[in-house]
């Protein structure tokens, strides 16, 4: 393995192929992506942006406990799925509804943890899509050791390892990336710099030059990317997902971006950053840039445009629907899925739970054998 440190240096600049006008670049040093994968992210994009602002909703209605919005960074989700192939891997962060929801998971489905369910919400190997972290970075070295085990079973697989700008200040992130440089593991460390973990800016978490420069210290080469540049992103994640692929290893690329919204509905984010800062980011806007870019070349027309905000309108529709309905929740739930083999404690406490409620309800306990682990298994 050469140890000469001059490959892992990322770029002085973050790539950028479309400028916040909406034209093309020159000289960029990826080639830009066809006409139809941009269509085809721009369709995303919207979807998106409606998936957000629909959620951010339901949380004021009460139907969501809690919504971290990617308003103004959907771009950087949209890209890290569309560039995985099906038998690729995606660990996402608590904000990255929108990258699992590109990779196919049902929204309604995504979101029953921010609902206040206890469980996940859909099965992570249906889509390869592993359950939203909450705590930051811990769920890097899982998605490492996905990737060696692929390595070490002989499969194709890439991983995707989301985080953001907070998360490079845990020790999670730095293990994670020691051990994927040490083994070879094909992964991709993409860091969404939104510029603030919670209320913490990005001058308080770190001195590096970039967050792209914290590979160079255990091997991983860095990149750096505009994340509000699709083009950009589906060429440079592209490029890194195709390297890790061919057994080039691991990756770190980190996208500036910004979070538009509050850290979540409740924060208050005026209480540590001004309006024009947030005004600043509106011109550089991942769709209206995108949009821009398609219409001037002539590639996007208004029905096109019409048929993706039809399309954003229904996933809006469908979540509205989904969150709106009632479930009622199966005590016997608590105990059903923690062992495959219950355990003697598990039984007893499942046994004292159906008793309780028997008694509470004053109901026969004909479902005592269904509210117990093995029952609910069945």
């Amino acid at each position: 393995m050469s140890r000469d440190p001059s490959h892992l240096l990322p770029s002085a600049e973050p790539v950028s192929l479309i400028d916040a006008r909406g034209r093309a670049v020159g000289g960029a040093p990826y080639p830009a992506p066809d006409d139809a994968a941009l269509l085809r992210a721009l369709g995303a994009l919207l979807t998106a942006r409606r998936l957000n602002d629909q959620a951010y909703a339901l949380v004021r209605q009460g139907r969501l406990a809690v919504y971290p919005s990617s308003h103004g960074q959907e771009a950087c989700q949209v890209a890290a799925a569309q560039v995985l192939d099906d038998g690729d891997w995606l660990f996402p962060t608590y904000r990255d509804t929108v990258a699992a929801v590109g990779r196919g998971v049902d929204p309604v489905e995504a979101l029953s943890l921010l609902k206040g369910d206890w469980h996940c919400g859909y099965d992570p190997y249906e889509h390869h899509v592993a359950p939203h972290a909450t705590p930051l970075a811990t769920q890097l070295p899982h998605a490492v050791g996905v990737a060696h085990a692929a390595t070490l079973r002989g499969e194709p697989t890439v991983v995707m390892a989301m985080c953001g700008d907070g998360g490079t200040s845990e020790g999670d992130f730095h293990e994670a990336l020691n051990f994927a440089a040490v083994f070879h593991a094909p992964v991709v460390f993409f860091v969404q710099n939104n510029e603030y973990a919670i209320s913490v800016p990005l001058s308080r978490q770190s001195a590096a030059p970039s967050l792209a420069h914290k590979g160079i210290g255990y091997g991983v080469p860095g990149e750096r990317v505009d994340g509000n540049d699709m083009a950009a992103l589906l060429a440079v994640l592209g490029a890194a997902v195709a390297r890790a692929r061919a057994g080039g290893g691991p990756q770190l690329v980190e996208a500036h971006t910004y979070r538009m919204q509050a850290h979540t509905n409740a924060d208050d984010a005026t209480r540590y950053r001004d309006d024009a800062e947030v005004a600043a980011w509106v011109e550089r806007d991942p769709i209206t840039r995108l949009t821009t870019h398609l219409r001037e070349r002539g590639v996007l027309g208004d029905e096109q445009l019409a048929a993706f905000t039809a399309e954003a309108e229904r996933v809006a529709a469908h979540l509205r629907d989904g969150l709106n309905r009632d479930v009622e929740p199966d005590p016997a739930d608590l105990f059903a899925h923690v062992y495959a083999t219950p355990t003697p404690q598990l039984r007893e406490q499942a046994a004292l739970v159906a008793d309780e409620l028997s008694r509470e309800l004053g109901a026969p306990d004909h479902a005592a054998d269904r509210r117990s682990p093995e029952g609910a298994a069945r």
